[in-house]
């Protein structure tokens, strides 16, 4: 009898309901209800899960109670979200995707759970997969950003990297592909509301990112807090149990969010306790987070016959295994056993200065008019307002971000909470110690208080060059943090206004930095900034790796993973557009528009500028027929015509102009990377497998079929800057 069965056959059923509970301990919670003390359950082995509790000294002194004083021995799981690093934090997931860069992804996700591993603990709930096309929902800032193609690779390579090579590492986490599945679209953009989507939107844009995980190896899986077309997700049985554990034969590990068994009874579909427990292990779901459902409602189902113990021992050895796979039973104070050496943090930290620097995204770099003082930009790249001239002598750096380091963190900080993070000021001064730097806030974040702003606008007198520091509070993203305005908080506008107005009277450019978890509905700034970057939340080396970009030490390289609209109205907005009977055309008024803005966003998916200037030309495309298990070599002459060294992204999108159904405007579906030197070129090449070029059809199933593709390869999803070539497709 292997170790597994031999549990089984010796286990209470209090025991067994306690492998399939999780609670929290005193260190953090993400929901309403807050857990007691639970040493006494672990071990009367009615507790054998836990979350929010970090470091070797608790994490191991739980797993004592667990394997020394618990009957049976069975250590516990222990997990917490490390969501974009655990102490040393990287840039926000939002922010990451837009490096498009698979090792980058990858190794983040490693050294998140090198650390993580290293504070005992054995499973995090990462990553998070919820495509989002609607920016008012606050965690947009934890996903990928609005493409379906692009979750599926980050999927893939967060999975590799939290778990490593083998699971039972002293330094691997089993991963926890969230939230399953459509928890973006959520009504209103509105945290926890209810989601309506079709099953085409379902099948092609939601699902595709955890069958990806499923596929790369996941450890275990969590069902969003939400219904979906008015079944909740906690109780999904198509989803759950018929397409994820029988279609996708995942044989991982479900584990309820936060309190959502409980919930049930809140959705609508069950009366009590014990109904909700039935629902959720009918569906597959094995361990219950902090609702003690399970614990109190499936012995009285139990006693009813509504549920079988062949279904509870089902999700007992499922969780049984996972601590096996994990090498739990065999060392469980493995994880934790040894610090890290001093080196090794350190080294950390300059791979989150790199990653950060190459997640900013600059999205506008061209002096205005009035901000072309000729003696003080006589060194600058003909219009370009960044990089900074070496001839800055004063620089006012503005704006109650500017001197924010705990803001830096971002949304969720896991156990980097107190870890010091670098402001911008911070930044600035060890890159330019020479330089008078004035600062002033001029406004609080989100406070009505504009009593500062004549004060810093005034500092720009006599500047060279302004920094004007903007956006959201950190906690003003994430869970439970949706925006129905999300624009600039608070008096920041107004600042931003007086800044603008007396910089540009002196010819003086003023660079605006944004901060936010999300895409800004910024226009007016978009429009009056010599430069504006989107810096997202960066992390630890956040201000570092500003300084290096203002100060052209690199050249920013990140691109936008969500479009930013213009007005809110335009929101939810995406450039997957499908085509309309009656598209847009202004010379005729019965087609698709507004009437008070433009059907475009102020900056599409993709977007993003370099201190280069890069030249696209001679799109090559072979072969021309393609049939079904062929790759499709593509590639593009790059020319860098600017002055300073830059990488390109470069994006291969798809159009299936003639299909069964009406297929987008644009499909992603590859990218290449191009760095060149100025006055080089070079060509970027990129393999699409034939086999990628088929759709769902009618019947939503996979259909491969004959007719025209168009290729189109450029720098961003607009249109117009975009080279095309067609293929025929062969059946």
């Amino acid at each position: 009898m292997n170790r597994i069965d031999g549990l089984l056959s010796r286990m209470t059923l209090a025991e067994k309901l306690g492998q399939l509970t999780m609670t929290a301990s005193s260190y953090a919670v993400t929901g309403p209800v807050i857990a007691g003390d639970s040493t006494q359950s672990i071990i009367d082995g009615t507790i054998g899960n836990l979350l929010n509790m970090v470091g070797p000294g608790p994490t191991h002194e739980m797993q004592r109670l667990a394997v020394e004083r618990s009957r049976l021995g069975i250590p516990l799981l222990i997990g917490l979200d490390i969501i974009h690093g655990h102490r040393t934090l990287f840039p926000i997931p939002l922010a990451e995707a837009g490096i498009f860069d698979e090792a980058v992804w990858e190794r983040t996700a490693r050294e998140a759970a090198r650390e993580g591993a290293a504070d005992g603990l054995a499973l995090t709930f990462a990553p998070m997969l919820d495509v989002s096309r609607d920016l008012r929902w606050g965690r947009t800032a934890e996903g990928p950003g609005e493409d379906p193609w692009l979750n599926v690779r980050i999927a893939r390579a967060k999975v590799r990297g939290f778990q490593g090579a083998d699971l039972a590492a002293a330094d691997a986490l089993a991963a926890c592909a969230k939230h399953f599945v459509a928890y973006g679209p959520v009504a209103g953009g509105r945290e926890y509301a209810a989601v309506d989507i079709s099953e085409r939107t379902l099948r092609e844009v939601h699902l595709p990112g955890f069958a990806a995980a499923v596929e790369a190896g996941v450890a275990t899986l969590m069902p969003s807090f939400t219904d979906l077309n008015g079944v909740p997700m906690t109780a999904h049985v198509p989803l759950l149990r018929d397409w994820l554990r029988g279609a996708h034969g995942f044989d991982g590990v479900i584990i309820s969010d936060y309190h959502a068994i409980a919930e049930l009874i809140n959705h609508g579909v069950a009366a009590d306790l014990v109904d909700a427990a039935v629902l959720a292990l009918k569906a597959g779901v094995d361990i219950d987070m902090m609702a003690d459902a399970y614990r109190h409602g499936l012995p009285v189902a139990l006693e009813q016959g509504r549920v079988s113990m062949d279904e509870i021992d089902a999700c007992v050895r499922r969780v049984l295994r996972l601590k096996e796979q994990l090498g739990l039973f065999d060392d469980p104070y493995r994880r934790g056993a040894q610090a890290e050496a001093p080196a090794v943090i350190a080294e950390r930290h300059a791979y989150a200065r790199d990653v950060a620097r190459k997640a900013i995204v600059l999205l506008r770099n061209e002096l205005r008019n009035e901000s072309r003082n000729e003696s003080r930009n006589a060194l600058r790249n003909e219009r370009e307002t960044l990089p900074l001239p070496s001839s800055v002598k004063t620089l006012c750096v503005l704006g109650p971000l500017a001197d924010a380091a705990s803001e830096m963190k971002g949304p969720w900080w896991g156990a980097g909470e107190h870890e010091p993070h670098v402001s911008v000021l911070a930044g600035l001064r060890a890159a330019l110690p020479d330089v008078d730097l004035r600062h002033a806030p001029g406004v609080a974040i989100d406070d009505a208080d504009d009593g500062g702003i004549a004060a810093a606008a005034a500092l720009c007198d006599g500047a060279d060059a302004v920094i004007l520091c903007l956006g959201e509070r950190a906690t003003m993203s994430g869970e439970a943090a949706s925006r129905a305005h999300p624009g600039l908080p608070g008096r920041q506008q107004a600042l931003a206004e007086a800044v603008i107005a007396r910089a540009h009277a002196q010819g003086t450019p003023v660079t605006v930095i944004l901060f936010s978890g999300r895409p800004l509905v910024i226009p007016w700034l978009a429009d009056r900034a010599d430069a504006l970057i989107a810096a997202w939340f960066l992390g630890v080396e956040a201000g570092h790796a500003i300084a290096d970009v203002l100060t052209g030490q690199v050249s920013p390289s990140g691109r936008t993973t969500m479009s930013w609209p213009r007005a809110l109205g335009q929101v939810p907005i995406h450039y997957a557009q499908r085509p309309s009977g009656r598209p847009m055309n202004p010379a005729d008024y019965y087609t698709s528009k507004y009437q008070d803005v433009a059907n475009d966003p102020l900056y599409p998916f993709g977007h993003g500028l370099t201190y280069g200037r890069f030249r696209y030309a001679d799109l090559r495309v072979e072969p021309r027929n393609v049939r079904r298990d062929d790759v499709i070599d593509v590639s593009v002459e790059l020319r860098n015509d600017g002055t300073r060294e830059a990488e390109e992204t470069v994006f291969l999108f798809v159009r299936d102009k003639v299909a069964q159904v009406t297929r987008p405007l644009l499909e992603l579906k590859g990218y290449a990377k191009l760095k060149l030197a100025p006055g080089q070129a070079g060509r970027a090449r990129i393999e699409l497998p034939a086999a990628e070029l088929a759709y769902l059809g009618p019947d939503l199933e996979p259909v491969f079929e004959a007719g025209e593709v168009e290729i189109l390869v450029g720098p961003s999803a607009e249109r117009a800057g975009l080279l095309a070539e067609t293929i025929a497709l062969l059946e």
